[in-house]
């Protein structure tokens, strides 16, 4: 055993200890309470996904939530029983607020799941023991929270230098770091050196106070027995030295720069806590199912140090502890300094619980009323942080946010010894916590706002490029109106009447209402094609209904124009020529919808590049044909008058169109009868997930509404709507037009088959990579994979049939 160097931090205070009330009984285990909450949010970070419904079974040590993204962790039932609820309960916070926990009712027996020890943790990679720290639910048991496999993968950011372990406990009552080291310091010991195999540090160190005799001579003992070369630094009673960055200030010289983590100077550190449940989860295969907590003031009779099972209310521990109601006048969960006040008894311990304080009225009084400030400038040589509390006093009270973060305000630990001080009685700390959570809110706010800004100019933008395009499009029909096509000669009428009457301002009117149908109805197909891609169930039956619904409006709108446009070509039989206005219409809206092929195309191919997909050929044969039909129409447009004769062969509606707007309407309505079969299905799923019996599930609305879309599929696939060959075999055109429209869909299929197998194999890439990324994720992960590769063998599978069908389609042809 060596012996490391001691150094200094600036400021600190010494406050009345009150350590050896609760070390007067040995350790307490007190018995099961009558249920044990469970918050999901027991840990800094997105809170834990529930894995169990209510009313299962659980075993002592079972996992009962997962984590629920990279900074979160996993929550394992302390003792075996039923799962009786998952709701909303109060939970140990400042704020006070309630928080989703699982209420789990003990049966009594402890019988515990399956241990399975990590027996192999010297030979096994270092990926792997962190991912098995992440499943035993390890995070930072002195405060924070902080999961603890996240902390040990960013400490390989940098070469360490110095593993600390934090034994200091500074905060006045608390002595449950104390008792955990006089009980269990070979497990301490061990547990380090797991730690200290993950991160390779040059130096461990010890990092205790000594005003702990006990715990150090154990300690002292047991490294000179097993001739380890971790350190033990006995460090003076100050407090704050337990801080972090205060500790490897005494401990390495070295101060944390503003803004820096530990890291990033090559330091880490970790409580004797996490120390000694690592060890329980790596040699027995315990997941962090309990901690000690010390239970202490002088509202109890019998104030001790307890291992407790988390989940357990304070109430329960209280009457352990033989509470004095009478009393009892504050009720703390921490210390006097840097704990906070628990509104109800009802909330339970956590994973960063380490003390309960219920303090009387002469222990903790209320504090005096706030004073002006005198300038005496002792809250700056009380502070560890070496800030200057008094400005951020100021800046706080005239919210000069900028200023205070410029003195270095989020650099506040909130350690409260300039409080301690402050013969004022300034609440200095409760003014830099609003200032700091002003400062947060507004953050937050700046961000909202320019993301609202982007999202405003972005559709200010689009709705004037709109308008633009409606206003070239009526000035191009306005001109092509009232011109004469070129190469005609002036002739007088021979009646007064003129040959084409003027069109009213009602077809006009119509005419831009149909353009617009249509583009909408384009937009809508895009959309809905979208949604089906990315499976979205509840966003393809809308769209598809949306879809439905402007089609019908189109249809109306063109009867009315065809109606409006009819007594408008009537006057037209004199013996002059009709002008050519309504065919350069049409060629001009043909041009350049032409053009906006050709850019989709080209926008597609890009992708497909991108992302190298099978189909890239195609779509380069797809934009020569784009580009080709573009020039034809710019040349028909360039000679109007070659043009229209092709405009005469116009027929009216023949019952082929007629058959072919069932079909697609018979098509959205089958689309929509699946899409409501896979909703009500789901939901029928998530009613059994959530724990819903038969006469629930019945009573609600999905059954019946199960039933009627499957009635509603099985009458539409036993309706038969001819196609155009039964109608007439003869007619070598309609063959014609069936093979193009069969090729035309086949070629779609195929395509569309395509693009999900690129699809999938460029998913597939994306979680491999972050997979090795996030090592902690591999299993949800890994069947992610399986699923997408599952995906892209049915589109390869459904791509070769398809493929097989175009190449009969064309030697039938």
């Amino acid at each position: 055993m060596q012996t490391a160097n001691i150094f200094s931090f600036h400021g600190g205070i010494h406050p009345a200890e009150n350590k050896a009330q609760s070390l007067q009984l040995p350790l307490g285990r007190p018995n099961l309470p009558s249920e044990l909450i469970l918050p999901l949010g027991q840990h800094i970070g997105q809170s834990s996904r529930p894995l169990v419904a209510i009313g299962d079974h659980v075993l002592k040590g079972e996992t009962i939530a997962i984590n629920n993204g990279f900074l979160s962790s996993f929550l394992h039932a302390p003792t075996s029983g039923t799962i009786t609820a998952i709701e909303e309960r109060l939970i140990a916070h400042p704020s006070g607020l309630s928080d989703l926990c699982i209420i789990l009712s003990p049966d009594g027996k402890e019988e515990w799941t399956a241990l399975e020890p990590l027996i192999q943790w010297q030979t096994n990679s270092k990926t792997d023991v962190l991912a098995y720290l992440a499943k035993m639910g390890i995070v930072g048991m002195g405060g924070a929270g902080f999961p603890t496999q996240v902390k040990l993968q960013g400490a390989h950011k940098n070469p360490l230098t110095h593993f600390i372990i934090n034994a200091a406990e500074c905060e006045p009552y608390i002595t449950a770091d104390d008792m955990l080291i006089r009980e269990k310091t070979l497990e301490l010991i061990l547990g380090i050196e797991i730690l200290q195999h993950l991160v390779e540090a040059d130096q461990v160190v010890i990092g205790i106070e000594d005003n702990k005799p006990t715990a150090i001579s154990a300690l002292k003992s047991l490294l000179e027995e097993r001739n380890s070369d971790i350190q033990l630094a006995v460090v003076p009673t100050k407090y704050p030295s337990g801080g972090e960055k205060q500790l490897i200030q005494l401990l390495t010289g070295e101060e944390v720069p503003s803004g820096q983590y530990p890291a990033d100077i090559g330091v880490l550190c970790q409580n004797v806590g996490t120390c000694v449940a690592v060890h329980d989860s790596v040699y027995l295969g315990k997941p962090l199912i309990s901690r000690f907590t010390t239970l202490t003031g002088d509202a109890l009779k019998a104030p001790q140090n307890v291992e407790v099972l988390l989940g357990t209310p304070v109430a329960h521990l209280l009457d352990y502890a033989e509470s004095k109601q009478d009393k009892l006048h504050r009720l703390v969960m921490g210390g006097p300094m840097m704990g906070y006040t628990l509104d109800s008894a009802t909330v339970p311990i956590v994973k960063t619980s380490n003390c309960i304080l219920a303090a009387t009225k002469k222990e903790l009084p209320a504090p005096a009323p706030e004073q002006a400030c005198i300038r005496c400038g002792m809250c700056e040589q009380a502070c560890p942080a070496n800030l200057l509390p008094q400005q951020l006093l100021w800046f706080s009270k005239s919210q000069e946010h900028e200023k205070a973060e410029h003195h270095n305000l989020f650099d506040c630990i909130e350690c409260g010894a300039c409080s301690y001080v402050c013969p004022s009685s300034i609440p200095l700390v409760q003014y830099y916590r609003h200032s700091k959570s002003s400062i947060r809110e507004a953050r937050e706010s700046n961000v909202k706002a320019d993301l609202a800004k982007q999202r405003f100019e972005a559709r200010k933008a689009r709705q004037d490029a709109e308008t633009a395009e409606k206003e070239a499009k009526r000035l191009a029909r306005q001109k092509a109106t009232s011109s004469k096509p070129t190469g005609e000669k002036k002739a007088a009428p021979t009646k007064v009447v003129p040959a084409t009457a003027p069109i009213s301002d009602d077809t006009k009117k119509l005419k831009v209402d149909v353009a617009i149908g249509k583009s909408k109805l384009k937009k809508l197909q895009k959309q809905l094609f979208e949604a089906q891609e990315s499976e979205h169930l509840e966003e393809v039956n809308t769209l598809q209904l949306q879809f439905t619904e402007q089609e019908k409006i189109l249809v109306s709108l063109e009867e009315q124009l065809a109606k409006t446009a009819a007594p408008i070509a009537a006057p037209a039989t004199t013996t002059e020529k009709t002008p050519l206005s309504d065919e350069l219409k049409k060629a001009k809206i043909d041009a350049a919808m032409a053009k906006a092929a050709i850019k989709k195309v080209e926008k597609a191919l890009k992708k497909a590049e991108e992302i190298n997909a099978p189909e890239i050929d195609a779509i380069r044969q797809q934009l020569k044909e784009a580009q080709q039909r573009a020039d034809e129409l710019e040349k028909a447009l360039a000679n109007p008058a070659s043009a229209a004769p092709k405009a005469e062969k116009a027929t009216p509606l023949s019952s082929s169109n007629i058959d072919a707007d069932a079909a697609k309407k018979r098509k959205i309505d089958l689309a929509i009868a699946k899409a409501g079969i896979k909703k009500a299905e789901k939901n029928i799923a998530l009613l059994k997930e959530q724990g819903k019996d038969e006469t629930e599930i019945s009573a609600s609305e999905w059954p019946q509404k199960l039933i009627v879309a499957q009635e509603k599929l099985t009458k539409l696939e036993s309706e038969n709507i001819p196609s155009d060959a039964d109608s007439n075999d003869s007619n070598v055109e309609k063959k014609s037009t069936q093979f193009s429209t069969a090729e035309s869909d086949l070629a779609v299929k195929v395509k569309k088959q395509k693009i999900a197998a690129a699809l999938a194999k460029a998913q597939i890439n994306k979680l491999t990579k972050r997979l090795e990324n996030t090592p902690e994720d591999a299993d949800s992960i890994q069947q992610e994979i399986a699923a997408t590769r599952q995906k892209q063998h049915d589109a390869e599978a459904l791509l070769a049939q398809l493929t097989h069908s175009q190449d009969n389609t064309q030697e039938n042809r």
